[in-house]
């Protein structure tokens, strides 16, 4: 077939005809948040297996113990949520403060992401990861979601490092609220694209107000939720930032076509949004680090007694 005839009327009065809207974004497809999730599961067999019930406490001590064998549960006096023991979770990679300040581990602010206290733990954190990182996965791809997902988690550790209570920490959730929080501060950075506003910033602070809240059960360590959507929510000024309505792409725009009423690709507010918000992380995360190892040094080493 030949070509289209040029469009006439425009030709005579020296006019040319609009672009073409751009091709509406291929979906990513989702790979990295599948294998974080069969990751979170293979992490939690070998917990269990490196656990072995039967040996260190006993198999009639063991829950399910007969079918499952060395991968049996501690019991549930011990572990309400059918895990490994602490020692086990300890051994592993779980976050303590005192370890990581004592020892140099600074590993445990990420291994800990990794490990889970029980069956129910993991399946709670693995179902909420599934329903929310596809999504974003596919929207904004692998590597930002990546970002936005350690190091969420890392704000989660650190936060978790500085709360008072003395105990071990492990599980997702942090990074997963940090998803919650970078789908909260996308939406407000990418305002003017959405068609029903309040409807999905309502809908989204009510899902993150449940999720928070789930953090005032006893034995829940709600600092890591904390600091998990703290830092999740600036991440997303700085990771998840979209061209707005009315951007052209260049390569879209047909040659002599009048480039002076072209619109910007993103607007002055997400520049200053993004611009504090890494200066806020920065700080945030420059300023936990500090406090963590000036209170953990002064907790470990003694004063120095006079003469």
């Amino acid at each position: 077939m030949g070509k289209s005839p040029p469009d006439i009327e425009a030709l005579a009065y020296g006019k040319h005809t609009p672009p073409p809207p751009p091709p509406l974004p291929k979906p990513w497809f989702p790979w990295l948040v599948p294998l974080i999730f069969v990751a979170n599961i293979v992490v939690f067999v070998y917990s269990m297996y490196v656990n072995n019930c039967p040996e260190t406490t006993g198999p009639e001590y063991c829950v399910l113990y007969d079918p499952l064998k060395r991968y049996s549960f501690q019991p549930l006096k011990e572990n309400m949520v059918l895990g490994p023991s602490v020692e086990t979770l300890e051994l592993l990679g779980a976050l303590d403060p005192k370890m990581v300040v004592q020892n140099g581990e600074e590993w445990r602010f990420f291994t800990c992401m990794w490990l889970h206290a029980g069956l129910a733990h993991l399946v709670t954190n693995m179902m909420s990861l599934l329903f929310i990182g596809i999504r974003l996965e596919q929207e904004f791809g692998f590597f930002r979601i990546g970002m936005l997902y350690l190091l969420s988690g890392f704000g989660g550790s650190l936060m978790s490092s500085l709360s008072p209570k003395r105990s071990i920490s492990v599980g997702a959730s942090g990074a997963l609220l940090g998803l919650l929080g970078g789908m909260l501060s996308e939406l407000i950075t990418n305002w003017t694209i959405y068609a029903n506003k309040c409807a999905a910033i309502s809908t989204l602070t009510l899902i993150v107000g449940l999720n928070l809240a789930l953090g005032l059960i006893p034995h829940v360590d709600n600092s890591a939720h904390v600091g998990g959507f703290l830092s999740g929510f600036l991440l997303g000024f700085i990771l998840l930032i979209r061209p707005q309505y009315g951007y052209v792409s260049r390569k879209y725009i047909p040659a002599g076509y009048d480039m002076k009423h072209r619109k910007s690709k993103h607007k002055c507010y997400q520049y200053l949004l993004w611009v504090a918000a890494l200066v806020t992380l920065v700080i945030g995360f420059a300023w936990g680090l500090d406090r963590l190892y000036t209170e953990k040094r002064l907790e470990i080493e003694p004063f120095p007694s006079t003469p």
